[in-house]
């Protein structure tokens, strides 16, 4: 029989006539679309792409793959920017078939299958008056967001996605489908949250949700020139900002494509009109801002605000820690590399950690990162491909500037292919707990590295 790449086209044949969802190779008219990934720089050809409809789908893709000794991936949303999600000569096993979300007024729950979006789970959770936390680009899957900790607007009030997660369904290595709860499978459970998706193929999420309607969100962005002021003005509004209110600060580019640098803050609470009124008045009245939005919307609304800043099929390359202090000296510094940012995409922004998120044990979760602070993400974004070494260069000189403000400690999530060897700075001192974790389900390295 022909071959694809390795795999004999025969044990392929074999899979596709119990196979629920569909089958795609080299050669395929879909094969170069169903292989793209959110980030553009990745480009990645797997062996044989398993689209799954089902569990028992993701189980013979595993078998598959075990039996030919071949890499495996898991692609849920397709926003990993690493590209982790898709494999180069292996088995990419893809969850976009997975699509399922029912919600439990009542119980105040909402399960989803591993290839929902976060605006497919908004919407749907919306349709009730509810909502948990998910991000802050509406494309972005549920999956990986959930299993590397899960930053969003809400974590304020009602902490990390991992955080809210009740239960998982989960393709273990050896194929058993298992549920993971606080009661059933709970260190596998607890692996979950925040580890990463290391430990199996998670089918199904059930997530805790709360009575979130309508919020108050938007941004105010300053003129470049005072970029040094409002850095330190919002430094203090933020440390002192009540759980309601989620806040992401930092250094864009105006949207309208015109490259202006702004400092630039982007809101969302999540209480009353009138509680929100008096938490964001100070926010709202500082300085003189050249641009400012804010409005009452939908919860799901809010969750978009910022997806035309990160277009699929754009390169990206990300940096990311958090940092030991955010002192005038690190704000000096922000703004001066920021003025020679090669791309005007690029972004250089502080997600800040406090409220619900803060008062979570350390080993409650695989999440370490407990401690009320600022999250660092340098986000460099472009589009041609020429500009790449550009690009590249400027954001590896512009973090290793701030060494001297880091701590050892950085999020799952933001890790690029060249942050090895990092899982104490991810995980700290979660890390033994989850090495064992991953030898009890995994022990053949199945699905990679924890970190």
């Amino acid at each position: 029989m022909s071959q694809i790449a390795g795999i004999d086209r025969a044990q392929v044949v074999e899979l596709e006539g119990s196979f629920d969802g569909e089958l795609v190779s080299p050669g395929d008219a879909v094969y170069d679309d169903v292989r793209a990934v959110h980030n553009g720089l990745v480009d990645k050809r797997p062996a044989l792409i398993a689209r799954c409809g089902s569990s028992a789908d993701v189980a013979a893709a595993i078998a598959l793959a075990r039996r030919l000794g071949l890499e495996v991936s898991v692609r849920g949303g397709g926003h990993s920017v690493a590209g982790r999600c898709v494999t180069d000569g292996g088995v990419m096993i893809d969850l976009g078939l997975l699509k399922d979300v029912r919600v439990d007024p009542a119980a105040r729950t909402a399960t989803a299958g591993a290839g929902v979006t976060w605006a497919e789970l908004n919407d749907a959770t919306h349709a009730h008056g509810l909502a948990t936390t998910g991000g802050v680009i509406s494309t972005t899957g549920i999956a990986g967001l959930t299993l590397g900790g899960g930053l969003g607007h809400l974590m304020g009030k009602y902490g990390l996605a991992a955080d809210n997660l009740i239960g998982a369904d989960v393709l273990t290595a050896d194929g058993a489908c298992r549920r993971a709860s606080a009661t059933s499978e709970p260190d596998l459970f607890w692996a979950l949250r925040g580890g990463g998706g290391a430990f199996g193929v998670v089918t199904a999420f059930e997530y805790r949700v709360h009575p979130v309607a309508e919020v108050t969100g938007g941004l105010v962005a300053h003129p470049f020139s005072d970029a040094a002021a409002t850095m330190r003005f919002w430094r203090e509004y933020a440390t002192n900002a009540p759980d309601e209110v989620g806040l992401f600060g930092g250094l864009v580019h105006a949207p309208d494509g015109s490259g202006v640098p702004l400092a630039a803050i982007v809101f969302c609470h999540c209480g009353t009109p009138e509680q929100a009124a008096a938490d964001l008045e100070p926010l709202l009245a500082y300085g003189s801002p050249a641009m400012v939005s804010a409005e009452r919307m939908p919860y799901p609304a809010v969750n978009t605000m910022l997806d035309a800043a990160f277009p699929r099929g754009a390169l990206n390359y990300w940096k990311s820690s958090f940092m030991r202090d955010f002192d005038d000296d690190l704000i000096d510094l922000i703004v001066e590399r920021f003025s020679s940012a090669p791309s005007p995409m690029t972004g250089l922004a502080f997600e800040y950690f406090h409220g619900a998120v803060t008062r979570v044990r350390a080993d409650e979760t695989a999440v370490q990162h407990r401690e009320p602070g600022f999250n660092l993400i340098l986000t460099s974004v472009w589009t041609d491909p020429s500009a790449t070494d550009d690009n590249i260069a400027w954001t590896r000189k512009t973090y290793a500037a701030m060494q001297s403000h880091f701590v050892p400690r950085r999020y799952v999530n933001y890790l690029d292919t060249d942050d090895t060897g990092v899982a104490s700075a991810a995980f700290g001192p979660n890390e033994a707990r989850l090495a064992e974790i991953k030898r009890r389900y995994d022990p053949e390295g199945v699905f990679g590295p924890a970190a």
